[in-house]
């Protein structure tokens, strides 16, 4: 396989700032990386959280007539600014390249539609949301969300970057403008369709590299008395439970509520409530307000930045040491995955999320090791994973071959896969989960 490994800059990062990488070209062409400034306050970026080398996109699976061509390889080189204290990765690929047609459709996940279900229900009878609401949901995917709030009879309207997620919703009723977000477009979404009661984002705030100006776009859509929420991995948790597989390319920033409060201020916005969640391996959803319209701020808020100060994510000193984390993690799955291999057992995958393809390529582990993966989505199915080429099946091959262990790689959804999967017990196979300690049950 050949590989070529490059750093490429986002044109549309930060526009009208500092963009997120300044280089010079070599000779060759490559882009030589000379310094990275933060995207939220633009101090130079001279601390390192976790360096996890070189990496595919997550998301870019490959066709078997590709399975000889060279594929890009980016750094997954994770900073810590030592200045507003975001962790983030710099923005090596645009996100025009990553997400302009995506292969993930979150209606694959029951329980992250039940969990979206629930939020719908909870914030339809909260604001007393009606046929003269408006809900906007910012990176809507293929409508899993904003279907629920359609079936109650609330206006919505989907923005979503990814133009064939984008026909997907629309073919479910789900009116959808195939759109980045960014502070001109906000502003003229806003115009065409009208500021909106309620505006939501779910696992999108970590996924923009313009940050400052996605915000000035939640800020434009929302009205001048409504509520944004934002839900995103907490960085609280994801160093508590060495998640280092939830840092890939399309994860442009790794939020605590300290930070996230910085950047939705830069709009204006306040958040004025937060909920930690079980997702994604723990997660917050913040409530935000213009700041004319936030009233007293919850309790809440105060117990989350004290158990953040607590765990020493309000200084540079605090981040330290995940690295080792990360390297006890690798040494575990790879010591399992040898000792089966040399047992003569069968070790196959259950999942092809972004998540598991960090994980697969940091640990190097191929189809020597884990023979392949299945995946519900059939847009997935016979494709092969970025970088490991491991193959992608439909979940019936798994009853078929009867494998010793299944590695579960979308860890996050445990209970729910646990369920799923509970006839591999029939011919005594086992499950192995590699996060946040390898477990074999």
């Amino acid at each position: 396989m050949a590989m070529r490994h490059l750093a490429s800059v986002s044109p549309g990062a930060g526009r009208g700032r500092l963009s997120a990488l300044t280089g010079v070209c070599s000779k060759s062409g490559y882009l030589r990386m000379t310094t990275a400034v933060c995207r939220l306050c633009a101090a130079e970026l001279t601390e390192t959280f976790v360096d996890l080398g070189m990496s595919p996109l997550c998301e870019s699976y490959l066709p078997a007539e590709r399975l000889d061509s060279a594929e890009t390889f980016y750094p997954l080189h994770v900073r810590l600014c030592s200045s507003c204290l975001l962790v983030q990765l710099p923005a090596y690929v645009p996100g025009e390249d990553i997400f302009s047609d995506y292969a993930y459709f979150s209606s694959y996940s029951d329980s992250w539609v039940a969990h979206a279900k629930r939020y719908a229900d909870t914030m339809a009878e909260q604001l007393g949301l009606g046929p003269d609401s408006l809900v906007t949901e910012v990176a809507s995917n293929d409508g899993y969300l904003l279907q629920h709030f359609v079936a109650r009879g609330i206006p919505v309207l989907g923005v979503e970057p990814a133009a064939n997620i984008a026909e997907v919703a629309r073919s479910r009723g789900i009116r959808t403008e195939n759109e980045f977000l960014g502070a001109e477009t906000g502003a003229a979404l806003a115009a065409k369709h009208g500021r909106a009661d309620l505006v939501a984002g779910n696992n999108v705030y970590a996924h923009v590299p313009d940050l400052v100006g996605f915000t000035a776009g939640l800020a434009a859509l929302v009205k001048p008395e409504g509520l944004v929420t934002l839900e995103f991995p907490h960085l609280l948790r994801l160093i508590e439970r060495r998640q280092y597989d939830t840092i890939y390319h399309e994860h442009y920033q790794y939020l605590s509520l300290l930070t996230a409060q910085r950047a939705l201020a830069t709009a204006g916005l306040v958040v004025v409530d937060v909920e930690e969640l079980s997702t994604h391996g723990g997660s917050l959803r913040v409530h935000a307000r213009h700041g004319a319209a936030a009233g007293e701020t919850s309790s809440n808020v105060k117990s989350v930045l004290e158990a953040e100060a607590e765990a020493g994510l309000h200084t540079v000193e605090g981040h330290k040491g995940f690295a080792e984390a990360v390297f006890d993690i690798k040494r575990d799955l790879l010591d399992f995955l040898l000792t089966a291999r040399a047992e003569g057992k069968r070790v196959v995958g259950y999942g092809a999320p972004g998540k598991g393809n960090t994980l697969l390529n940091h640990c190097g582990i191929r189809a020597d090791l884990l023979e392949y993966t299945v995946d519900r989505s059939p847009h997935k199915q016979g494709m092969f994973l970025p970088g490991t080429h491991i193959p992608i099946h439909a979940p019936e091959r798994i009853a078929q071959d009867r494998p010793d262990y299944v590695l579960v790689l979308p860890w996050n959804l445990r209970t729910e896969l646990s369920a799923q999967l509970a006839y591999v017990r029939e011919w005594g196979g086992r499950l192995v989960f590699p996060i946040p300690d390898l477990e074999v049950v």
